[in-house]
């Protein structure tokens, strides 16, 4: 295999080892090899996000045309100066780098995109897979929770993986210390995906490099993040969506009430997806997060595998979607703004996140509107978007 690429950083991580098998070959796209570069450096492009590249796609139907109404969109937002935007050569290179780690990259729009992870309202709109992509498209539950787990609670989710496994599930985690490792481990007899915070290159944490290595042999490795992104703390939430958009459910063994599984759960309610908890003693505060989400009614108390599988073996079949651009539906039609529509829709903002859906019964402007100015917003970098369609205002405007 050629040499894998050099990490941006000297952190605690290392390159995923050069004994990654090669990605399973996608099927054929109908997407153009120009549109799908466009797709690449669209999502790369400074001050896009996955939910601005949706509407993006959505208004101008192809991320060529996008990329060219870029400046507009930007200038009518109030940005001064232009937007870093990613060239063609750019993107060629990272599509270049990603095979070299043992990748492949896949775009929304290719058939072989995640079903399940295109319905969701933040999706990805690139990915780098390792292993078999396959894997990703079948029945898939997210098994998360305490990187600095006991004994038994390690036990107690391997055993679970085991068991989601020999079901016919894909068990999916996010490679941390503790309960995911033990969760990778007990299903990589049957399946297992591992989805990383960084590039499809970094392995995080550095000693789960073997673990990684049998996950990709086995199953499947995705990242978001360009390679050789090492992982920071503002990646992982992004990480955890992701955990929950492939899984048709997720299972939490152990998580403190302010834990990273606990944002996973809070994804995966979002996105209209089954939560269950295992249950511990009020004297752990390991267990606090989980007690929580139950007491809440969030999640679902499980004592074993066959909880879990008794819930989902009676949800209704999930319909196969386009996810972010149903390819045979008109473009949206353009929204024209002025500039007290914008200073309405601005001037209604303030740094606390605030749903979007608000923001419009508060403006009494039409949604289209709304959204046309947060869009021109957005790239002008005045807001920011956060998770359950909240948006708020940035202080630290840039020109």
């Amino acid at each position: 295999m050629p040499a894998r690429h050099t990490p941006i950083s000297t952190s605690p991580a290392t390159a995923l080892p050069a004994t990654v098998p090669p990605a399973t070959p996608l099927p054929a796209t109908p997407l153009a090899e120009r549109e799908r570069l466009a797709r690449l450096r669209l999502i790369r492009t400074e001050n896009v996000g996955p939910v601005t590249f949706r509407h993006l796609l959505a208004r101008y139907r192809t991320a060529a045309d996008a990329l060219d109404a870029l400046p507009d969109l930007a200038r009518r937002g109030g940005r001064r100066r232009p937007l870093t935007v990613p060239t063609i050569a750019d993107a060629e290179r990272e599509v270049v780098a990603i095979g070299r780690a043992g990748a492949a990259l896949m775009v929304v729009g290719d058939p072989g995109y995640p079903p399940r992870l295109a319905a969701i309202d933040d999706a990805p709109p690139c990915i780098s897979i390792a292993g078999d992509a396959a894997l990703l498209a079948g029945p898939a539950i997210a098994l998360v929770g305490a990187r600095n787990a006991s004994v038994n609670g390690c036990r107690f989710a391997a055993l679970l993986a085991r068991a989601f496994g020999v079901a016919g599930y894909a068990v999916v985690s996010g490679l941390a210390r503790g309960i995911d490792a033990a969760a990778h481990e007990g299903a990589l007899a049957t399946g297992t995906v591992a989805v990383l915070a960084g590039g499809i290159d970094v392995v995080y944490p550095p000693e789960h490099a073997d673990l990684l290595r049998r996950v990709a042999d086995s199953g499947a490795v995705v990242a978001e993040m360009p390679v050789g992104t090492v992982p920071q703390a503002r990646h992982f939430p992004s990480r955890n969506r992701i955990i929950a958009g492939l899984s048709q459910g997720t299972v939490v063994v152990e998580a403190a009430r302010r834990s990273g599984s606990l944002i996973t759960a809070r994804r995966a309610l979002d996105q209209g997806r089954e939560v269950f908890a295992v249950p511990g003693s009020p004297l752990d505060p390991r267990c606090s997060g989980c007690n929580a989400l139950i007491q809440e009614g969030a999640a679902l108390l499980i004592q074993d595998a066959d909880d879990v599988l008794a819930v989902l073996r009676t949800m209704p079949g999930e319909a196969r979607t386009a996810g972010i651009l149903c390819e045979d539906e008109p473009p949206l039609r353009p929204v024209e703004t002025d500039d007290p529509m914008r200073r309405r829709v601005l001037d209604a903002l303030g740094p606390e996140p605030v749903p979007v859906d608000e923001l419009i019964r508060g403006c009494q402007l039409s949604a289209p509107i709304v959204a046309t100015v947060l869009l021109e917003a957005e790239l002008a970098g005045q807001i920011d978007r956060y998770p359950g369609n909240l948006v708020a205002r940035r202080l630290d405007t840039p020109a």
